[in-house]
C-alpha cells in the first residue's frame, strides 16, 4: 500500500491563552497544500520503519511508529508492519510533515487491518498523538480550536498560486508555545469568517489574519523575518509564516510571479508551489 502524507500551511494562527493541562487553546485554519511525503505499509512480523532519511529516528520517537503501536494496542491487532517513508516535508518547518505522516499510518491500518473504525473515532486516537495530528485525518480545510484538535472541515477555494518557502532552520514547537506572548482577542471575528470574507479581496488581509508566533520567531530568528520582507517585495499579496515556522507561505495572483520567486530562492531554502485547483490525490 503506497500513501501521500501531505503538509498544511496554518493560514492565521492566533494563541488565546494557556490551558490548565499545559497546552494552548488555538484558534486557526489549517489548509493542505501540494507538498507531501511518500509512505508505503507493508505486513510484517514487528513494527518497523525503513528511510533513506538522515536525522530521522526509527523507533518509537517517531510519530509513524507511535501511530501503529498505538493503532494495535487500541484494536487488539498484533500483525506488524513496515514503514517505508520518503520525506519531502522539511522537518521543524511549520508544515506537519511528522503528524501528516502519523495520521496517514493510522488511515492505512484502518484500511489494511479491516477494523472498521470511523473518522471521528480515527481523529481522538489521532489527538493522543499531536494536537494537529486529528486535522490530516481527513485533511483538507479545516478550523482548528482548543489545541487545534477539535475541527470544523469546510470548502475553501483558494483562488492564488501558494509558494512555500522554507529556509534551512528548524524551529521547536515546544520552544515557541514556551515563548509566546499572548495578545487581546476581543471581539474578533472567528478566522474562517475573515477568510472567506477577505479572498475575493484581499488588500486589508494582513490587518485582520495575523499569526501570533511572527513576533517570536522573528526576533530569534531575523533571518526568518527578513526572507518574509523579500517575499513581500515579489508581487505577492499574502505572505505569513506557517505554524510556529520556519516556513513562510506566499499567495500570488499569477503563476509567473510565483515561479519567478521560487527560482530565485530555490538555491538557499525548500521550495514548494500549489496551484489554485489543487485537491489531495492518493496512490494506491
Amino acid at each position: 500500500m503506497n500513501l501521500r502524507a501531505y503538509a498544511k500551511i496554518n493560514i492565521g494562527l492566533r494563541i488565546l491563552g494557556k490551558r490548565s493541562d499545559g497546552y494552548h487553546d488555538i484558534e486557526t485554519i489549517f489548509h493542505q497544500i501540494d507538498l507531501c511525503d511518500e509512505l508505503s505499509i507493508e505486513p510484517a512480523e514487528s513494527v518497523t520503519l525503513m528511510t533513506s532519511s538522515s536525522g530521522i529516528p526509527r523507533d518509537s520517537t517517531n510519530l509513524c511508529v507511535r501511530a501503529a503501536q498505538m493503532f494495535q494496542e487500541h484494536t487488539g491487532h498484533r500483525e506488524g508492519i513496515e514503514i517505508g517513508l520518503k520525506k519531502r516535508i522539511p522537518v521543524g518547518a511549520g508544515l506537519g510533515g511528522g503528524s501528516s505522516d502519523a495520521a496517514t499510518v493510522l488511515v492505512a491500518l484502518n484500511k489494511l487491518w479491516k477494523t472498521g473504525m470511523v473518522l471521528r473515532e480515527l481523529e481522538l486516537l489521532a489527538s493522543q498523538l499531536g494536537s494537529d495530528v486529528p486535522f490530516f485525518i481527513q485533511g483538507g480545510t479545516a478550523a482548528g480550536t482548543s489545541r487545534g484538535e477539535v475541527l470544523d472541515h469546510f470548502d475553501l477555494n483558494i483562488p492564488y498560486w501558494i509558494l512555500t518557502v522554507t529556509p534551512p532552520i528548524h524551529i521547536s514547537t515546544e520552544w515557541a508555545y514556551s515563548h509566546v506572548q499572548l495578545e487581546a482577542m476581543s471581539n474578533a471575528k472567528p478566522l474562517r469568517t475573515l477568510i472567506e470574507g477577505f479572498l475575493a479581496s484581499p488588500d486589508d488581509i494582513h490587518t485582520y489574519i495575523r499569526n501570533n508566533f511572527e513576533g517570536l520567531v522573528f526576533q530569534k530568528y531575523p533571518e526568518i523575518r527578513r526572507l518574509k520582507e523579500k517575499l513581500e517585495l515579489t508581487g505577492a499579496i499574502f505572505v505569513q509564516l506557517s505554524g510556529s515556522g520556519s516556513s513562510i507561505f506566499c499567495f500570488y495572483r499569477h503563476e509567473t510571479a510565483a515561479r519567478t520567486a521560487m527560482t530565485e530562492l530555490a538555491s538557499t531554502c525548500a521550495t514548494s508551489l500549489t496551484r489554485p485547483d489543487f485537491k489531495p490525490k492518493q496512490i494506491s
